[in-house]
């Protein structure tokens, strides 16, 4: 049924499926379908073109389709991609990150690498070099819950 109806429509069948993606797309937006309905529909362009050819049978349409999806998904990724948009909190769900660079006071001395600072309202375990509580310390990195300190000079 499925491929007689494609027979029937000839190359129009792309241009269907193109539309019919596109209008999913703005169903549920994620701006993936998108572009596998933009393959569809050069897909079908070409198909105006070439019906008749003896070479346009429908493997070759199907494998310049999904080549096509693959490409446009990762052109499209890479220009509309959501890593260029700029932010005044770069580090707004990243808590750990957004403590580079800060200082603070040890609470309990440094001991065999291991030890904890207070920053605002919570207690952070450290490591870093041993160090005698009341050091000035300042954050040079962070690992998940864990960070590293060194001492300020």
């Amino acid at each position: 049924m499925i491929k007689q109806a494609i027979a029937e429509l000839g190359p129009w069948s792309w241009w269907i499926i193109g539309f019919i993606l596109l209008a999913a797309e703005l169903a549920a937006p994620g701006v993936f379908l998108i572009w596998i309905g933009a393959a569809a529909i050069v897909v079908g362009a070409l198909s105006l073109l070439l019906w008749d050819a003896a070479l346009w049978f429908w493997q070759v349409q199907f494998v310049l389709f999904a080549v096509l999806s693959i490409a446009f998904a990762l052109i499209g990724r890479r220009y509309f991609g959501k890593g260029q948009t700029s932010t005044d909190e770069p580090f707004l769900n990243q808590r750990e990150a957004s403590l580079i660079g800060r200082t603070a006071t040890l609470m309990e001395p440094i001991s065999e690498g291991r030890g904890r600072i207070r920053l605002d309202d919570t207690v952070w375990p450290i490591s870093g070099p041993d160090l005698p509580s009341g050091t000035r310390v300042r954050i040079v990195a962070a690992h998940g819950r864990n960070l590293t300190v060194e001492a300020v000079e």
